[in-house]
């Protein structure tokens, strides 16, 4: 009886902590009239973050206090898990950074191209998600 009720405990440990996946607070600095950062919020809920978004007045600080270069920027910036992410980086994308922990500041999608996350339409184009290091190097992190 030990052994089934142990056996039992073990399988219910082990169902609930796949499903409990802890997934850190993403904050969201945005312009408070930004649509496609609306939507990039939405896609990143529907994905199980939970996102504090705050509107700004002044986002263009927001970037320079992160570290976003001209090069990187889009029209929002966010924080989680002690990086920065800049502009409409999918929520697997996210996921795998939180869980490969490389040693950069974060990712970013430059600009704001059609068929990322937030930016979908009838005209997708590829674009990459950027790893990036403060001051230092830029490589590319996905192809999407």
């Amino acid at each position: 009886m030990k052994i089934l009720l142990s056996a039992l405990l073990l399988f219910t440990f082990c169902l609930t902590g796949a499903r409990a996946e802890k997934v850190p607070d993403i904050s969201v600095y945005k312009s408070p009239t930004c649509g496609c950062c609306k939507l990039w919020i939405q896609h990143l809920r529907a994905e199980g973050f939970n996102v504090q978004a705050q509107d700004v007045e002044d986002v263009v600080a927001s970037k320079i206090q992160a570290g976003i270069t001209p090069r990187l920027a889009s029209c929002h910036t966010a924080h989680v898990g002690g990086y920065v992410i800049e502009g409409h980086v999918p929520a697997a994308d996210i996921r795998r950074l939180l869980k490969e922990k490389p040693a950069v500041t974060g990712l970013a999608v430059p600009g704001m191209p059609e068929g990322s996350p937030g930016m979908e339409g009838p005209n997708p184009v590829p674009y990459e998600v950027l790893a990036f290091v403060r001051g230092g190097p830029v490589s590319v992190f996905a192809r999407h």
